[in-house]
């Protein structure tokens, strides 16, 4: 009976430089070589970045250390960036990073000194935290550009398409989102300078809450077209009002406690934005979050007037829990808050080299924006074929391949308030108590812990031992669902529309 085996490979001949499978035996032993070596560069920058923690978090705790006899003291000028002060913007408890010491750096008072009168570094790392108690922080040409925008879905049936987030005032503070967002800019910009991008919907409720804005300072966007379009369309307007303009990009409705930190790293991304660099404000993060975009802090820029600017090594997107931890870990990562300073010319400048039919197209639209006709005719026409797509995607991720992104690091605490979980951790409560968005007399509970309950229709609420709940009755619409599940509400807006309920929504 004939064999049906393979023949069997020849044995491989020392003599003959080649091993059985035909690769010769130097290159093997080059690939096995330069895999160690590469090897050897990935644990010599881990131990580079773990290197980099242990001074920052040693340079931290010596000035916590070398603080605490100030922090005790409440008379003192100027808060910490773990501290809110008095206006009016929302009080919240800061998210503070597990990978610092949990306690309230020190303020070393100093001057900005005549040559950067409106200059102050942002307090983070190795460089002096340091407190502003002069009253004058505004820095001239400088553009505060707050694009207010949504769908009303994360946080529905609270918010609605024609009432979203910005609109309400979350923190029961008296002030809504856009409002507390406005006070807490307005130092740095005035309101001559200080502009709204929103869609018609949102126009008369945004000049009824804020009754000091500039007409002309609202831009009506025709249509949502996502981030990109919105600030570029901002940037084209002001760049012709002032060439010389640097604008910065703040959303509209994200939560921020520590105002005196977030004023001073605003301060210090426009001193590096006057190298032409788009600058974005890196938050640390508090936990390893899966919701949020990261930023990988790259090298110094060495920048006399902004010691704590890098670069950008690389924008992440949103990971998974085991790599969010990983980021984390090394201390050299950084939350992507949507924050961005840069010069208005610069930034079109970006926009026309990566994205050159949207910046043809936003620059027609800047050309006919003083023309009251124009922007009902021709306008919406133009801005209908502009290209959705946000900021990052379209400018800050190949602008930062190609180093001209810079990062600012900060430590205020920041939330985007993204789903009701989150809202939930914004809000006080006694210890293992649901949270109450409202009247808390509305309100009865036995053996309940955690949730967020919003007793928004004015009838009794009562919950008998049921952990974690999301509970938000409106006068129309009861919502019933759990934290961990919060933020797959907007599938719920999605289901309401499909049976017909768009008057719901």
């Amino acid at each position: 009976m004939a064999s049906t085996l393979p023949p069997a490979d020849p044995p491989f001949q020392p003599g003959n430089g080649s091993a059985s499978s035909g690769l010769p035996v130097e290159a093997m032993f080059q690939q096995i070589m330069q895999a160690v070596q590469l090897s050897h560069r990935q644990i010599s920058e881990l131990k580079q970045e773990c290197t980099e923690l242990r001074l920052a978090n040693a340079s931290l705790e010596r000035q916590v250390r070398e603080g605490l006899q100030w922090n005790i003291h409440p008379s003192r000028n100027g808060t910490p960036g773990f501290m809110t002060p008095a206006p009016s913007s929302p009080k919240l408890h800061p998210k503070l990073s597990p990978f610092l010491t949990h306690a309230v750096p020190s303020i070393i008072m100093t001057s900005p000194g005549p040559e950067h009168p409106h200059f102050k570094p942002s307090p983070l790392g190795d460089n002096a935290l340091t407190s502003f108690p002069f009253g004058n922080r505004d820095i001239p040409g400088f553009y505060v550009v707050i694009p207010a925008g949504g769908a009303g879905t994360r946080l529905w049936p609270l918010s609605r398409e024609g009432h979203p987030k910005f609109l309400l005032d979350l923190t029961l503070k008296g002030r809504s989102l856009i409002q507390a967002t406005w006070d807490r800019l307005l130092p740095l910009s005035s309101a001559r300078r200080t502009t709204i991008v929103a869609g018609p919907s949102h126009v008369k409720s945004i000049m009824d809450q804020l009754p000091d804005l500039h007409a002309d300072n609202l831009f009506c966007e025709p249509g949502p077209k996502d981030s990109m379009a919105a600030i570029g369309l901002a940037a084209a307007i002001l760049a012709k009002r002032d060439p010389e303009a640097v604008i910065g990009s703040f959303a509209a409705d994200h939560m921020i406690s520590g105002d005196d930190a977030f004023l001073s790293a605003v301060a210090e991304a426009v001193e590096v934005a006057k190298s032409d660099y788009l600058v974005t404000i890196g938050i640390a993060p508090s936990h390893p979050s899966t919701g949020f975009g990261y930023i990988r802090l790259g090298e110094k820029l060495g920048l006399k007037e902004a010691p704590n600017s890098r670069l950008v090594s690389s924008f992440k997107e949103k990971p998974d829990a085991r790599t969010a931890a990983s980021y984390i870990a090394t201390g050299n990562y950084r939350w992507n808050a949507g924050m961005f300073v840069t010069k208005a010319t610069f930034l079109l400048q970006l926009l026309q080299e990566y994205k050159p039919e949207l910046y043809d197209g936003l620059i027609r639209i800047a050309d006919l924006w003083e023309d009251e006709a124009a922007r009902h005719t021709t306008i919406p026409e133009i801005w209908s074929h502009l290209e959705k797509i946000p900021i990052d995607n379209a400018v800050a991720e190949p602008a930062a391949s190609e180093g001209r992104v810079a990062v600012v690091p900060a430590t205020f605490g920041w939330d985007d308030v993204g789903d009701f979980s989150s809202l939930a951790e914004l809000l006080p409560a006694e210890a293992n108590q649901p949270r109450i968005l409202g009247d808390a007399s509305l309100v009865v509970t036995e053996q309940v812990a955690g949730g967020i309950v919003v007793p928004g229709s004015g009838r009794l609420i009562t919950c008998l031992g049921v952990d974690d709940l999301v509970i938000v009755d409106m006068p129309d619409t009861l919502l019933v669902t759990t934290r961990a599940r919060s933020q797959e509400v907007k599938r719920l807006v999605k289901k309401c529309r499909d049976a017909g309920h768009k008057n719901l929504l």
